[in-house]
């Protein structure tokens, strides 16, 4: 074992595991805990000097929840124990929380020291030290509450799935920890998928030493490293001897020939930020299709149209085939009110793209669809539309504010299902890999194509951008998606003359 220069309250705190803990479960069940160099390690960087959080990002079995299991009774039971603590671990489900309950309290039932003094509710999840007046709970982000708790110390394990850079559980418990001297939060997960998540804005300001009081260590296979390397891999897990060799390399090589086991592979052995959800078009692609955006003139138009929810963005996409390849305007709407708030939410500059114009807003708190309705006028004024598809939903709002206006639109109904998302996305894929499109890199458009994600149906076959498991805002590729089912669909119909030259004339506004 690497030898670590210790100070005397990590030194101590470490003798106490070493001293009344035994190893829970596994092949060394029952033998006396020996904290490896790099727990150790963890030990120093935490207790060494002032720390007010600790992040700990590993890949999958390094014995993070056992390690987290015998700090949680330090905290209890131990020298770390403050009078009347309340102590708290949180989990995303009630069967992940009750994982690190599970595991302390089989160390405290064999110990015969700590069974004297901490008793266990099972029902509850609760280990209680009457003698210190210290209590522990789990709790998972389905609790009706956390509110009212004054904590003292926390585990946050396994906040990597948190998808996006909020969780009402987490905030719950930090802001609880005002009223304590010195609370401590520990964070122990493998990574998140995304940068704008939770975990991973901790890590990034973390690694930044923005607070000396908050430490962080990261254990993965570098970006610019082979995850397919056995000498990489092996150097990103910090309790290498812990693991079944053999078999993280099979997983290694499963990961290898399929391409679908790849991006969990690489998030929870490598521990790198990769979706496990299937992206729908690679960066490279995108970028590929980065072409400048010529005028429309007098070519077809067809249009795609997505209100979403009145605080996000309403997202309006135009598309023209010129000279064989399909041109593309996209349009977006977002509220004035709270517009900082939801940049720094999204992790995106919403603020910058108002600015220069790739945004438009629209006063008050929610999307105002006169503003919208007005803008779409003017926007398809003199183009030859043909036709713009469109979700129902919220639709009859923005129909009364066309009334308003006396603006006729060629507006069809497009569903948002597998029925008519499918083709439009095969069309739009093919297109994109076949270099057939222009979208001019519109930074709004494209950060909405960097986090749209696929679902598919139970055939595996038919497929859809799922909004749901997008960990950003993805609406302008449903209107993109939407524009190129609509030409799909023209395509098909009897296109009769007088159809074609529809052209939209400007609209007089009544007065």
């Amino acid at each position: 074992m690497k030898k670590i220069k210790l100070s005397q309250r990590a030194k101590r705190n470490i003798d106490w595991i070493h001293n009344h803990l035994c190893v829970p479960e596994g092949r060394l069940v029952g033998k006396k805990v020996t904290l490896s160099s790099e727990q150790q390690k963890w030990m120093e960087m935490i207790y060494g000097s002032n720390t007010r959080t600790f992040i700990c990002s590993l890949p999958r079995k390094n014995g993070k929840t056992s390690w987290s299991a015998m700090i949680l009774l330090l905290h209890l039971v131990g020298p770390e124990a403050v009078k009347n603590g309340q102590l708290y671990s949180t989990a995303m489900s009630r069967d992940q929380a009750s994982v690190l309950f599970a595991l302390a309290a089989k160390m405290v039932r064999m110990s015969p020291a700590l069974s004297e003094y901490v008793s266990i509710k099972e029902s509850a999840k609760m280990l209680i030290c009457t003698a210190l007046g210290t209590t522990y709970k789990a709790l998972s982000a389905d609790a009706a509450t956390a509110m009212g708790l004054s904590v003292s110390f926390v585990i946050h394990d396994e906040l990597g799935q948190v998808r996006g850079p909020k969780s009402d559980l987490y905030d719950a418990l930090e802001t609880a920890a005002a009223a304590q001297e010195n609370p401590l939060s520990i964070v122990i997960s493998t990574q998140s998928s995304q940068d704008s998540d939770l975990l991973s804005t901790l890590i990034d300001d973390a690694l930044q030493n923005n607070d000396q009081r908050v430490k962080c260590i990261l254990y993965a296979v570098p970006k610019d490293k082979d995850p397919f390397n056995k000498k990489e891999l092996e150097k990103a897990q910090p309790n290498w001897h812990l693991m079944n060799h053999e078999e993280v390399f099979r997983q290694m090589e499963e990961a290898k020939r399929m391409p679908s086991r790849e991006a969990s592979f690489r998030n929870l052995v490598a521990n790198q930020r990769i979706s496990t959800f299937s992206p729908f078009i690679s960066k490279s692609v995108w970028e590929s299709c980065s072409g400048e955006v010529l005028d429309f003139k007098d070519n077809l138009v067809y249009g795609g149209l997505d209100l979403s929810m009145r605080t996000d963005l309403t997202s309006f996409v135009l598309i023209a085939q010129i000279n064989g390849k399909w041109n593309i305007r996209p349009y977006f709407w977002t509220p004035e009110s709270g517009l900082l708030d939801r940049a720094k939410r999204d992790r995106q500059p919403y603020d910058v793209w108002v600015k220069q114009g790739l945004i438009r807003q629209t006063p008050g708190a929610t999307v105002d669809y006169e503003y919208v309705a007005y803008d779409i006028t003017q926007l398809i004024s003199g183009l030859n539309v043909q036709q713009i598809g469109y979700d129902r939903w919220r639709l009859d709002i923005l129909q009364k504010e066309f009334a308003n206006i006396g603006a006729e639109l060629p507006l069809i109904e497009f569903g948002q299902g597998f029925k008519d998302m499918s083709p439009a996305i095969d069309t739009l894929e093919s297109e994109l890999l076949n270099g057939r499109i222009a979208h001019g890199n519109n930074p709004v458009l494209t950060m909405c194509a960097a986090n749209a994600v696929i679902t598919k149906d139970p055939t595996g076959i038919n497929r859809k951008l799922d909004k749901h498991k997008a960990t950003g805002r993805i609406d302008g590729m449903v209107a993109m998606a939407m524009a190129f089912g609509i030409s799909q669909k023209h395509d098909n119909l009897d296109n009769s003359e007088a159809f074609n030259r529809f052209i939209c004339d400007p609209i007089t506004l009544k007065s």
